[in-house]
């Protein structure tokens, strides 16, 4: 009724007000420091680094809180706003996933420049600034038209619809085995549980060559990763079976152990990780990089307007973020859930080897 859309309206506006200013808020990166962004390493004092990172960074798919989408069955929610933000990091690590299994860790968007900045960011003292014009939706050749679709397509699948794969209406629907309902807060362990579950239910044909594992009290049983991988599926060569293993783990007790940033970084500079589901109390992140002790990520908190992604060619802009964030690792809520890619079994037996030297 009118009281419920005044009430969602007021809190939207306040939590905008609220977190408005953190994406104005400046971000520095040094000159010194290697800067590492989910298993790529950028320096800054070298010439044309600071544009890949940026390119690199605006090129991973960022999702938000929304508001004025679809009701959400039974409730009266027509937005996420206030307690959405887990299952928002959750669809931004399995993004990162897909991105991975249909465009590969190089593939980035070719409109990520032209993206408006904030001009929040104090990148370096001598920032190299694109000046392009702005040609979104032109392609150079067909390649980049077929990342393009695959691209739009990912995206299509966290739209905010009851029919949207990966969106929140069906996050929410494969929630409730857990015991949750739309407005509740959700931890990164459900979180894994609920994007498991999603992608096993996915009917759609280009995702039957992907699974998702989630690991049991911190540890990955190998055997589990390859009977998943090798499990029946319409490819007649199960080994090409990828998989997305999601990790829920403890950081320590009531605060992060600053003991496991080293563990934490070595993850992150991994070329298999996806990306980590954490955060502070009650807020979550997306992290994705770090420089120095400090986490780069992505903020899911900023309420944006729902967008029909069923429409041909939906604006995309609002589906990437302009700027990364940082923060102290110390600051990092102990539980979080670590994402890994890997694309077959072979893939797997690679990507544990170089987990256990981290």
């Amino acid at each position: 009724d009118d009281v419920d859309k005044l009430k969602t309206k007021f809190i939207s506006a306040w939590n905008n007000m609220k977190y408005s200013w953190v994406l104005k808020t400046k971000t520095y990166f040094s000159r010194n420091s290697p800067v590492l962004l989910l298993g790529k390493c950028y320096h800054f004092k070298y010439e044309g680094n600071v544009e890949e990172f940026r390119k690199d960074f605006i090129s991973r798919i960022w999702l938000t809180y929304r508001e004025e989408f679809p009701q959400i069955e039974g409730s009266a929610l027509t937005t996420d706003c206030g307690w959405g933000c887990t299952l928002r990091t959750g669809q931004m690590l399995l993004a990162q996933g897909l991105i991975l299994h249909f465009l590969g860790r190089a593939w980035t968007w070719p409109d990520a420049l032209n993206i408006e900045n904030s001009d929040s960011e104090s990148w370096t003292s001598h920032t190299h600034r694109c000046q392009g014009k702005k040609t979104i939706g032109k392609y150079s050749d067909d390649h980049e038209m077929r990342n393009e679709i695959y691209h739009r397509k990912i995206v299509s699948w966290f739209g905010d619809s009851p029919l949207a794969l990966f969106g929140l209406h069906q996050l929410i629907e494969y929630g409730k085995k857990a015991g949750k309902k739309a407005g509740d807060w959700y931890g990164p362990a459900v979180v894994a549980h609920i994007l498991r579950k999603a992608v096993e239910e996915a009917r759609h044909p280009d995702l039957q060559g992907i699974t998702i594992y989630v690991a049991q009290d911190c540890t990955v049983y190998n055997s589990d990763v390859i009977d998943k991988q090798c499990a029946s599926m319409a490819s007649d060569n199960p080994d090409n079976k990828a998989v997305i293993i999601l990790v829920p783990v403890r950081l320590g007790g009531e605060r992060t152990n600053v003991d496991y940033l080293e563990f934490v970084k070595g993850i992150l500079s991994l070329e298999y990780c996806v990306g980590i589901i954490g955060g502070k109390p009650k807020q979550s992140y997306y992290f994705a990089g770090f420089q120095d002790d400090s986490l780069i990520y992505m903020d899911p908190h900023y309420c944006q307007s729902f967008v029909d992604v069923s429409i041909k060619d939906f604006p995309l802009e609002t589906f990437h973020c302009p700027s990364p964030k940082k923060m102290s690792f110390r600051k990092m809520d102990p539980s979080c859930t670590i994402g890994f890619y890997c694309q077959n079994v072979q893939d797997f037996e690679r990507a544990s080897e170089e987990i256990t030297k981290v």
